[in-house]
């Protein structure tokens, strides 16, 4: 497989879809370029770009983002949907459900990610960035142009607050980064400079990405109650009309300090946005189909084979279309929770997922249209998946001799695969003989333990094609005699409990991108597993997984970063933490042709915010 690189697009393999209305990662492993720091350069030296390795692909004159239409007009109206609700307009808090766009499109961080490179920001609210060598520290010059929404200038003291603010209150991620800085301080009204506690590759990106508040306007004492009252953001984008929990209106900022950047020319097309929310997925679809929706991202195989013969589409009014993408597939899985007795034998896990008949429900339900999930980092060099541990994993394992199954470190490894029909007996055979070893035994149709309590469990879904796959799956452990109950619960609800880790199963999707790093302490490490609001939803506390995250975040060379990266993999894979499921091959995008987008998608597929009305339409 190709090698990634920052300045090549066409070597970075495809991948999986990117989510609908932004779904950019909180943070990915960085080291500053040669633009944006030398050895010879001095903490007093700004550059206007820092990425990942090597030099940014853009030069410091750039005009546009590659993936926009600079030309692209202006005006009208955007719809877009989402399946589930919303009780606040607080995204950086882990109480309540928040629209996303709030904080893709309101507030703003201080430096914008090009999503065609694996982690490289370039001027927004700060025009330049300095750092050392060592990564010690991280120092932001503001542009003096840069405004509120309300007209207020955004100063180092709205940086400042922000940064105090969501390392005290914010959100779990936020919390742990944020952690990390030994001081923080303002060298004049327009420079703030970070001091990390230990020399970090990644922080400096990381501060780059936080997003900035309005002192003047946020109150301290109640930011972490759900609140609908708007913030005040210097986005493109403020809030207009809000029906609580049904839909959410953005108006375009027609006094935006920042929409001659070369960073926002050709995005932010349209004069409104407006996000309608659905309770499932079919009432979603048929509002797409009577043309009260411009666009969507689907999800479903089945719908996407069967359910665009309707007469716009039929007309050519509606399209379709497969985006390629060049990012890792989501790795979509149905998550063991092993803070649960019941999960916490590995046996019992690897069990479980014997039983998944992936070969029988991508025929009998999909249409054949998906791909086995088993890499966390599928679809890239990442990947361990079908790659043997070369040297330097092998040097990183060593310690955890068990961490790793045969399989996984001779590259071997496949989730099991079946015979197809819905009941293979070999499959059957294999789990019950794990099950067996972990003290479960069948008896007169049900799966009992030595106390006579029987294996019986609960997988919590909040949409209907979650439900789906969770009923067909729930049927094929019956087989087995294990008891899975399936819940449907509201959006709020779901997001609550799976925050708060109150769950036995539950369905998540961990998107990556093509330089993981601090954020997976966030997803896997074991300071993470008990804290509420973490992406650790399984629980993992396993000292491989923590060694390879921090190889992966100490990593100085290509070679070590990707050999750390594929060990975090092995250990994840061979920690059997949930039952992985299917990626489709691209992303599947219908919409409305009165919607146009640029030709040229980005490494995440395309993006909302580069897509434009056609005029008269």
């Amino acid at each position: 497989m190709p090698r990634r690189s920052t300045r090549k697009r066409d070597a970075l393999p495809l991948a999986a879809a990117r989510a609908l209305a932004g779904l950019a990662a909180a943070a990915w492993l960085a080291t500053v370029s040669p633009v944006a720091a030398t050895a010879g350069e001095t903490e007093e030296k700004g550059a206007p770009a820092i990425a990942m390795r090597g030099a940014p692909d853009l030069p410091a004159n750039f005009s546009a983002l590659p993936y926009a239409n600079p030309d692209a007009p202006k005006g009208g109206r955007l719809t877009l949907s989402l399946v589930g609700t919303f009780d606040s307009l607080n995204p950086f808090i882990v109480k309540g459900s928040a629209p996303a766009v709030v904080r893709n499109y309101v507030v703003e961080p201080l430096m914008a990610r090009s999503f065609d490179e694996p982690f490289t920001l370039y001027p927004l609210l700060a025009q330049s960035v300095a750092t050392d060598p060592a990564r010690t520290f991280v120092e932001f010059t503001l542009d003096p142009r840069a405004r509120f929404s309300n007209g207020a200038p955004v100063t180092a003291d709205d940086v400042l607050f922000s940064f105090t603010l969501l390392r005290e209150m914010g959100r779990p991620n936020h919390r742990l980064y944020y952690g990390k800085v030994a001081k923080a301080e303002a060298r004049d009204p327009r420079t703030v400079r970070f001091t990390f506690t230990a020399p970090d590759r990644e922080l400096p990106l990381i501060m780059g990405l936080m997003p900035v508040l309005s002192r003047a306007s946020t109150d301290p004492a109640r930011f972490e109650e759900t609140s609908l009252t708007p913030p005040i953001g210097s986005g493109p984008y403020t809030v207009g009309a809000v029906d609580a929990g049904a839909s959410v209106t953005l108006a375009r900022n027609p006094d935006y300090w920042g929409r001659d950047l070369p960073v926002n020319r050709g995005l932010h097309n349209f004069d409104t946005l407006h996000f309608v929310y659905f309770r499932d997925g079919n009432t979603e679809f048929e509002a797409f189909k009577k043309g009260l929706i411009d666009a969507r991202f689907e999800s479903d195989p089945s719908r996407w084979e069967t359910g665009y013969d309707f007469p716009a589409a039929r007309a050519g009014d509606v399209v379709k279309e497969v985006i390629p993408t060049g990012v890792p597939k989501p790795y979509s899985a149905l998550v063991f929770n092993t803070r649960r007795t019941l999960f916490a034998d590995i046996r019992v896990r690897r069990a479980l997922i014997e039983l998944f008949d992936f070969e029988w429900l991508d025929r009998s339900f999909y249409h054949g249209l998906y791909q086995r999930t088993a890499s966390f980092f599928q679809g890239s060099e990442l990947s361990a998946l079908g790659q043997p541990a070369d040297a330097r994993e092998r040097a990183l394992l060593a310690p955890f001799p068990d961490a790793v199954t045969p399989d996984v470190l001779a590259g071997t490894y496949r989730p099991p695969v079946s015979d197809g029909t819905g009941r293979d007996r070999e499959r059957l055979r294999a789990a019950l003989a794990l099950l067996g070893a972990a003290g479960w035994q069948l008896r007169q149709g049900s799966l009992v333990n030595g106390e006579g309590a029987s294996f019986d469990f609960e997988i919590m879904v909040a949409t209907r094609d979650q439900e789906r796959l969770a009923l067909a799956y729930a049927a094929q452990l019956k087989r087995a005699g294990i008891v899975a109950r399936v819940r449907f619960v509201d959006a709020v609800q779901f997001d609550a409990r799976r925050n708060a880790y109150e769950f036995d199963m539950v369905p998540f999707i961990w998107g990556q991108s093509l330089s993981p790093g601090n954020e997976q302490a966030f997803y896997f490490g074991s300071a993470a597993a008990d804290t509420p609001g973490t992406r650790n939803y399984m629980g993992a506390r396993n000292p491989a997984v923590d060694a390879a995250i921090a190889a992966l975040i100490d990593a100085s060379d290509e070679d070590a970063y990707v050999s750390a990266a594929r060990a975090l993999d092995r250990t994840l894979m061979s920690g059997a933490y949930a039952v992985p499921l299917f990626h489709t091959p691209g992303q599947w995008l219908a919409r409305w042709t009165r919607i146009a987008r640029p030709g040229r998608a980005s490494l995440y597929g395309t993006l909302p915010e580069t897509w434009w009305r056609v005029p008269g339409r």
